[in-house]
């Protein structure tokens, strides 16, 4: 394949782990409009309603809140491979998995920063059951009745010691092209946003102010109309669910957002709108000097009330991947084989 072309299509999926499954639960799928695609064991699968995969979400319960992993779709299984041998020839593969529901095999990874990742190619999309099947036949379910539904997946933001370490990986590695910087005091790198696609960002690193390392600030999910961050800080007011900032707008990326707290201590930002595309194949990245004082404010906060402290302070840490031999069948908590699972159910056509 094109030594140049992105490994990477989408972002798929991403785990949290929750001290708190129930209440994790009710603010995704009871606030935020998700539907629950499949139980197992301590695991709760779940998606926006415009998310065409078998799920975007895996909550699972654990003792502390966590980054399980962020999986990405490649563009092929010739992708997968040439992947594989560029994150191991980088020091970086932790070897192959055998799946999990709604997905076959997966390559997992980390950042330099220990961000756990996975890289798969065969998916299982989406069916909806007949009470759920939408007219709209480019959109996989009806619109849901419960709370405000955001619409679908939209991006992650890494916190990390060294963006620039992290932001090279993605590009040099996984082919993510530089979108938009941020660039401080002494030229140091302080934030970047890469995207595979016309967005913006699918990922974004920021620098930790902490100087911890492979920590996660957030998963984002799109809503599209920018009067639903208004509707859904009104419920958050209403269920005592605290909103750390926003309804506002970035400069970077130009997209309206709203942050608030899932109840197991994850970070969630909703986007009101896609802020803007980019189609120019010949695209420049736009570089904020936040040194300066007009770009460290613009940049941040276009409209709105400044980000709090802990904007740039918290954020919750990444799990190790757990050790895995080579052609070994990893077992769910009922006793069935993961990888037979997903052979039974993962399919790359809807």
């Amino acid at each position: 394949m094109d030594d140049s072309a992105p490994l990477i299509a989408q972002l798929a999926h991403v785990e949290l782990l929750t001290p708190r499954l129930d209440e994790s639960r009710w603010f995704f799928h009871d606030l935020l409009g998700f539907e629950e695609s499949a139980r197992d064991g301590n695991s709760i699968y779940l998606r926006a309603y415009e998310d065409f995969y078998h799920h975007t979400l895996k909550l699972t319960e654990a003792a502390e809140p966590a980054l399980g992993h962020i999986a990405w779709r490649t563009p092929s299984a010739e992708a997968l491979k040439t992947l594989a041998r560029r994150v191991d020839a980088a020091g970086l593969g932790r070897g192959w998995s055998d799946g999990d529901r709604g997905h076959g095999r997966a390559f997992r990874f980390v950042t330099p920063d220990g961000h756990p990742m996975e890289a798969l190619w065969d998916v299982e999309y989406y069916q909806a059951p007949a009470g759920l099947r939408s007219q709209l036949r480019n959109r996989p379910q009806k619109r849901p009745l419960r709370g405000v539904p955001a619409r679908r997946l939209d991006h992650v933001n890494l916190m990390a010691r060294s963006v620039s370490e992290v932001r090279r990986f993605f590009m040099e590695v996984l082919g993510f092209r530089l979108r938009e910087q941020k660039i401080g005091e002494r030229g140091v790198e302080i934030g970047a946003w890469l995207s595979v696609s016309p967005m913006v960002h699918e990922v974004a690193v920021m620098r930790d102010g902490t100087g911890a390392a492979g920590r996660f600030h957030h998963v984002a999910y799109w809503y599209g109309y920018p009067q639903h961050l208004i509707d859904l800080a009104d419920l958050c007011a209403e269920y005592q669910v605290a909103v750390e900032a926003g309804p506002g707008k970035h400069g970077v990326t130009q997209g309206l957002f709203m942050y608030t707290r899932e109840p197991g201590g994850t970070r969630v930002e909703l986007f009101g709108d896609s802020g803007y595309l980019i189609f120019d194949p010949e695209w420049k990245t736009v570089v904020w000097d936040v040194a300066n004082e007009s770009d460290l404010e613009k940049s941040s906060i276009w409209f709105g009330g400044r980000l709090p402290e802990t904007f740039y302070t918290y954020g919750t840490p990444s799990r190790p991947l757990p050790a895995h031999k080579p052609g070994a069948v990893p077992a769910r908590a009922d006793g069935v084989a993961t990888g037979q699972a997903s052979r039974q159910g993962a399919r790359r056509t809807r």
